[in-house]
């Protein structure tokens, strides 16, 4: 987790600045020609120029096309992102919701001219003006996928999938008649802070909670002890998902708060015996937005990937190789990597049951006083840490 402790850091700075204003750099009136390159910030799995599986590759075209070569650097936690972005340097990043709003505040990006990207249109209707990337009809980005975190588990361990996140909360024997100390993961990062709360949501009902982004001091604590008591049982906090799926195949893990992504690669790519499923309790989730820097080195290239992210054979294939769902719903039908049901399969029809990850701000509305990220940052900080 080398570097993890500087990004938390960086994260509770960030956190403390939410007071919306332009963007340091003015919005684009038309696209001029690309200056050769884009340098885009993404989550593993979102850019893919056919190394892992030669079917999946929506780079090369679009090199070949407008002259603009790719760079992708991958990050494994939104404030992880938000410190790279906020270091500059960078075009583009693949921000979820708990680093878009931060993003914005900061000015670290700028306005997009949705005029400039005549795919804009095609995008699903509910997440063209999503509150994590639109701010008083000002749009911050391009919707580009959008999916829930599952719960892993390792079929052999567990015949049956679990129907509770019980098995990385709490210590349990699990049916294979051993502890799971030990053989649990959970997600580094302190969005992750929103899984207790959903968990405590439905299993604690005295305390209130309702929106998990939007906690009270009581609440609050109840989840921090419930994450504190979890430290006790969880073999690894991860980040990189490509160490995830090593760490299910060769260390012993087999239950875990994951990504469709690491499914599909274990699963279907190197036939483990792993499955996922959404249990009783719902879960978190993440709906991806491309963001520009304000001060982008290469806009042209940078807008020309805008439009280019949201073609529907791209969205289809990257819906197929992550398992998210598209944010065009014309990518659902005609892709032959994702297939005419593949959308369902993902999850299109759960849109209403996420709770997409979101920035935690003091004002949550209705005079009520929530506990704002940086307070989540450093809580979480001090649970790594063993405090």
């Amino acid at each position: 987790m080398k570097g993890n402790k500087l990004r938390l850091s960086a994260a509770i700075a960030a956190g403390a600045l939410f007071a919306i204003g332009t963007a340091q750099a003015d919005m684009m009136t038309k696209v001029g020609p690309g200056e050769g390159e884009v340098d885009i910030v993404a989550w593993a799995g979102y850019i893919e120029r056919g190394a892992n599986d030669k079917n999946y590759d929506w780079v090369t075209d679009f090199e070949k096309q407008t002259g603009c070569k790719v760079n992708a650097k991958v990050a494994g936690t939104s404030d992880e992102m938000v410190s790279l972005m906020n270091g500059g340097g960078f075009d583009l990043v693949t921000a979820s919701g708990d680093a878009t709003m931060r993003l914005i505040a900061g000015k670290t990006v700028q306005e997009i001219n949705t005029d400039l990207i005549p795919s804009f249109k095609t995008v699903d209707p509910r997440l063209q003006s999503a509150p994590w990337n639109t701010v008083n009809g000002h749009h911050y980005g391009v919707p580009y996928q959008w999916g829930s975190n599952v719960l892993m588990y390792n079929t052999k361990v567990f015949k049956d999938a679990p129907k509770s996140w019980k098995v990385v909360f709490q210590e349990m024997t699990l049916p294979d008649g051993k502890s799971n100390k030990g053989r649990v993961q959970a997600y580094y990062g302190p969005i992750y802070i929103a899984d207790a709360a959903l968990y405590l949501k439905a299993h604690n009902p005295e305390l209130g909670i309702d929106n998990p982004y939007e906690l009270n001091q009581k609440q609050f604590n109840a989840a921090i002890d419930l994450l504190r008591a979890q430290r006790q049982i969880v073999q690894k906090y991860w980040s990189d998902a490509t160490q995830q799926t090593q760490d299910f195949t060769s260390e012993g893990v087999v239950a875990a708060t994951s990504w469709p992504y690491q499914v599909n690669l274990l699963r279907d790519s190197n036939k483990q015996p792993i499955d996922s499923v959404i249990p009783e309790e719902g879960a978190t989730g993440w709906a991806d937005t491309t963001m520009m820097h304000a001060r982008a080195p290469h806009p042209n290239c940078a807008y020309m990937w805008l439009e280019h992210s949201l073609q529907p054979k791209l969205q289809g294939d990257l819906a197929a190789w992550f398992g998210s769902v598209p944010v065009v719903p014309a990518a659902c039908t005609g892709n032959a990597l994702l297939g005419d049901n593949g959308c369902k399969t993902n999850g299109s029809d759960n849109f209403g049951k996420i709770s997409f990850w979101r920035t935690p701000v003091a004002d949550c509305g209705d005079g009520k006083t929530c506990v704002p990220y940086k307070d989540w940052a450093s809580a979480y900080l001090a649970i790594q840490s063993g405090q």
